[in-house]
């Protein structure tokens, strides 16, 4: 019986274990965790969003405080247009983070930037191009276009030195948006080093409506194989979204795959940045607590906990310190849900935003826990302590269990010490 150790994923003439660690934000795939996939021979992921805020967390800047200092007089005006983000200060703490996670990289293996094209930051076009032009000049080992169509991102970056030397992929949920993705590229001579073919089991935003059960990611990986078959491409397909064990895994590699992206598995290990208590919140959940919800800004579906202490909070807007999803207009949709709100319950001490929230604060403060489908199978995964909490997994063990397992099984860790001596 195959494992995922029986294929690799070429880039060239350089081989990688076919393990890809996905890019999740914010800061909770951290740069510990992308450098043990790196060190394992895999593919580890950062992510840039909202970089600012996890530079000041990460490496004690003040861009947040400072930004807020600057629009502080705006705090209590519904109109944010003038809440810009400074391109200097957004290229420093790209670099910044992009460049001190290479230079701690060791092993075989490669680090790429995961990049939300959603993240508009009241000048979509200016700050997305900072963002890539900085990453690259950092030296990240490649870029994965996220959470919108990226027509247009390779563009910016086409007069880059290292716009043909970096990896460039991006992900997908159908043929439709490959074929829109490289018919407007085509100009470029340059396509994706691979795609990532992302289902609708996957954790966070996702690249369906609400009709989303309706779909298949086997399905759509095939389609896509089907369209590169047609088309004469030699594209590598990396499927992401409900491959939970290596057997999982080893079933796409063996029809054709390059590799797998994962991660719900991953957020609950020692390097994840998710804090103790919402790990334990993952391991302990249920199928039923897990729901898709629309309450995302960013006007993609979102999949995450029913308890999340973001539902219903009516928080003021903190576009001021944050403003990660402010369009080109200074406009947000939690900002119209929020006011509406107000306008009903004026005299309110506290209110709650049911259809929207606002994500970046609460996604800085790991209040809004998106997660995957299979979630409630953590559980399954490790060993619950006498206290009912459980033992937090080390990345290279949950790593190594997909790269090795073979029948669906999964592999516990060895017990703590601790436990042992109970």
């Amino acid at each position: 019986m195959k494992r995922v150790d029986d294929f690799r994923l070429r880039f060239g003439k350089k081989e990688l274990v076919p393990i890809m660690i996905g890019g999740m934000g914010v800061d909770i795939s951290t740069a510990d965790l992308a450098l043990e996939a790196a060190r394992l021979g895999g593919v580890g992921h950062i992510s840039d969003a909202m970089i600012n805020t996890v530079t000041d967390r990460r490496y004690k800047t003040k861009q947040v405080k400072e930004k807020l200092q600057q629009y502080k007089h705006n705090v209590s005006n519904s109109d944010k247009s003038e809440v810009q983000f400074d391109l200097g200060r957004l290229e420093e703490a790209t670099k910044l983070h992009v460049s001190k996670t290479m230079e701690a990289k060791r092993g075989d293996g490669l680090v790429f930037i995961n990049c939300m094209e959603k993240l508009t930051m009241n000048a979509p076009k200016e700050t997305l191009r900072v963002r890539l032009t900085a990453a690259l000049d950092a030296g990240i080992d490649g870029i994965t276009l996220a959470a919108g169509l990226h027509l247009g991102s390779m563009g910016l970056i086409e007069d880059h030195p290292r716009f043909r030397d970096a990896k460039l992929g991006i992900i997908v949920s159908s043929v439709r948006a490959l074929q829109l993705f490289l018919r407007k590229n085509a100009k470029l001579n340059r396509l994706p080093d691979y795609v990532v073919v992302e289902g609708p089991l996957a954790g966070g935003h996702l690249g369906f409506g609400m009709d989303w059960a309706q779909y298949d990611l086997a399905t759509i990986v095939a389609e896509v194989h089907q369209f590169m078959l047609d088309e004469h491409l030699d594209i590598p397909i990396i499927p992401a979204g409900g491959i939970f064990t290596g057997s999982d895994a080893v079933a796409y590699l063996e029809a054709g795959a390059a590799a797998v992206q994962v991660a719900t598995r991953f957020t609950v290990s020692e390097e994840c940045g998710l804090p103790a208590n919402v790990q334990q919140e993952y391991f302990k959940t249920s199928e039923e607590n897990i729901e898709v919800n629309q309450i995302s800004p960013t006007g993609y579906p979102m999949r995450m906990l029913k308890n999340s202490p973001s539902i219903g909070a009516g928080i003021r807007p903190n576009c001021e310190a944050y403003g990660y999803l402010l369009d080109a207009k200074g406009n947000c949709s939690y900002i119209e849900a929020y006011n509406r709100v107000i306008a009903i319950e004026p005299d309110a001490k506290r209110i709650k935003v049911m259809d929207k929230t606002c994500l970046c604060t609460h996604m800085r403060n790991f209040d809004c826990w998106t997660c995957g489908h299979y979630t409630y199978r953590l559980k399954d995964t490790s060993h619950k302590h006498e206290d009912g909490s459980y033992q937090i997994l080390s990345a290279e063990h949950i790593f190594h269990d997909y790269q090795y397992s073979t029948e669906n099984k999964i592999a516990l860790p060895v017990k703590h010490e601790l436990e042992l001596a109970k």
